[in-house]
Parts: C-alpha cells; sequence; structure tokens
C-alpha cells in the first residue's frame, strides 16, 4: 500500500463518487469545546463511504475478471457500495449478510441488484460461505477492508480532508475515524501522512467492540470477545486487519472509545445540528469528539461521519435521547 495507490484510485472515482463536504456548527463547537468538523460520508452513494473502496475494487479488476462477477460479506454498508458499483459496471454480485443485519440494508443491497445470501454470524463462517460460492461461480472476492485497491479507495476521503482542512486553514488538528476493521482508517492515514503531516488519525470504536484501541496499545492485534450485540453493527469487525493494523499502529494516535448511549447522543446532535442522519456505527467519531474533550488537543478536530443507512426505529432511539 502507498499513496500512488490512492492517487490512482482517485482517478478512476473521477466522476463516479462525490466529494462529501465539511460541514461545522457552532452548537456542537461549543460541546466539544473546540471546532468540530465534520467529514459527511453519510451523503456518499449508498450512504457511507464504502462505496468508495468498492469503486476502487472493481474498477481495478481486469475487465474478462470483472465480467464474470464479484462477491463480498458485509454488514450492510460494505454490501451496498460492491452492489451499486457491480450494477454500474454491469456485472453480477453476490453478498454474504449477517442474518441479523438491519433490514433496510439487506433491503437496499437487494434494491442495488445484488443477490443476498445470509447466514448467522453466530455459528456460520462468512469466509467458508464466500470461498464455497467464488470457486463454484468463478466470483472475484471484494474484501471490506484487508484489501490493497479497497483501501486506496476509501484513502481518497483523506485526500479530500486534507485539502479541504487547507482551505479552512487548519494545519493541526485530530481526524478522528469511526473504525471497524481499518480500512478508512488506514487509508485516510496515508492519504493525511503524504497532503497534511499535521493532522492525525485517531479512531473511535464502541465499547466492548475496541480491538482496535487495545491493539493500538498493546502492538499485537486483539481480537473482539463477540463479533455482535452492539448497535453500532457497521463497525463491529472480529480484529484489526493484516495490512490495516501496521499502518494503524505506524500513523495512528491513541484509539478513543465511547458507549451505545453517546453514539445515539451523537446521532441527535448531528441531526439537530447539521441536518445529518447518522447511524449508530457512523456517528461514534463524534460522539468521541464531543463526549472525549480530555483527550484530544488542539482547537480543531475533524471526524468521520461514516454511514447514515439507519432503520427509522433506531433513528427515533437517537432523537429520544435529547428529548
Amino acid at each position: 500500500m502507498n499513496i500512488d495507490m490512492i492517487r490512482a484510485a482517485q482517478q478512476r472515482l473521477s466522476g463516479h463518487v462525490r466529494q462529501t463536504p465539511l460541514l461545522n456548527a457552532p452548537f456542537l463547537d461549543d460541546i466539544a469545546g473546540r471546532r468540530v468538523w465534520v467529514k459527511a460520508e453519510c451523503l456518499q452513494h449508498t450512504g457511507s463511504f464504502k462505496f468508495r473502496g468498492a469503486w476502487s475494487a472493481l474498477s481495478a479488476l481486469e475487465p474478462a475478471v470483472r465480467s464474470k462477477g464479484v462477491i463480498a460479506y458485509s454488514s450492510g454498508n460494505h454490501a451496498q457500495g460492491v452492489a451499486l458499483a457491480a450494477r454500474m459496471h454491469g456485472v453480477p454480485a453476490v453478498i454474504i449478510m449477517p442474518a441479523d443485519s438491519p433490514a433496510l440494508k439487506i433491503a437496499n443491497t437487494r434494491a442495488y441488484g445484488a443477490e443476498v445470501v445470509l447466514y448467522d454470524r453466530a455459528t456460520e463462517s462468512r469466509e467458508d460461505i464466500g470461498a464455497r460460492l467464488s470457486t463454484d461461480r468463478g466470483l472475484t472476492l471484494i474484501k471490506p477492508y484487508d484489501e490493497p485497491e479497497v483501501i486506496a479507495g476509501q484513502g481518497t476521503c483523506g485526500l479530500e480532508i486534507a485539502s479541504q482542512a487547507a482551505e479552512q486553514g487548519i494545519t493541526k488538528a485530530d481526524v478522528i475515524v469511526c473504525c471497524g476493521g481499518g480500512g478508512l482508517t488506514s487509508g485516510i492515514a496515508m492519504a493525511l501522512e503524504a497532503d497534511a503531516p499535521g493532522l492525525r488519525v485517531r479512531t473511535a470504536e464502541p465499547e466492548g467492540f475496541d480491538d482496535v484501541a487495545r491493539s493500538l496499545r498493546s502492538g499485537v492485534i486483539e481480537r473482539n470477545a463477540r463479533t455482535s450485540g452492539n448497535i453500532c453493527d457497521a463497525i463491529i469487525t472480529p480484529q484489526p486487519g493484516d495490512l490495516t493494523f501496521p499502518i494503524m499502529q505506524r500513523l495512528a494516535g491513541p484509539g478513543l472509545v465511547v458507549s451505545e448511549t453517546e453514539a445515539l447522543q451523537a446521532m441527535a446532535h448531528a441531526f439537530s445540528r447539521l441536518k445529518v442522519v447518522a447511524e449508530p456505527g457512523g456517528a461514534v467519531a463524534l460522539a468521541a469528539a464531543l463526549f472525549r474533550q480530555d483527550q484530544i488537543e488542539g482547537a480543531d478536530v475533524i471526524v468521520t461521519i461514516s454511514g447514515g443507512n439507519v432503520d427509522a426505529a433506531m433513528f427515533s432511539r437517537a432523537l429520544a435521547t435529547l428529548a
């Protein structure tokens, strides 16, 4: 992985991906005690940053390979990104999703034209299912985060952050990223290293599923004890990726951890003050900025809202926290 791959991905994404805005609201600044800048990837195609990596990976395939179709496994956001990117390329997609994924994400993935295969994440292995289907049908696996071209695509978000921060005169700040397997975090980190070295990546995760924060502390890859049971489904992964962790270990500051309640409150604040819809996993970076002020330094903090694919019931639950 290197910055040249990210710049090449940016060229392939040009005209197909949205440059999402960097938003600010004084009300959020008041809570955080510093200026808060929100990179609203929830406004990306399919409602999350995952479309970047999906388009990058599919567009990098040889046409003859791509034409046979692709396969992916995901709780929802990578699923939707790959499904839409495959449809736009005119190739079939099979997506393996946990049966307990939010209904909206399953429905949207099917609506983008993908074949959805559901599995029980407690008793079945998505990797085994994927390997079998890949072999049987000649499909190319697009991994959700531990894949160079996916990381490169996510890194284009970092190139945008670097440019947008420069426009605002921000030369030094923590950039807090909602983190699951580390594809977005590591991609942004490499982009910032090249284009904005005064900006430092920090990871944000939910309590009980803070494998990246623990791994960064210990220096070795740590696993989560559980793989489900948190509302932040979008960023629940077993452990950091083999490709992503060394990048994060080299470039990321200490990880930040927030509660489910804080994630819900951050969702409510994002809607109330920015009119932006965030899902729980996509709101943990904002929650860290708002509720972990003592662990952040400087006059500015930049956060990703990495996704906005939330069911109405969960969104209502979030809004109720500020009632």
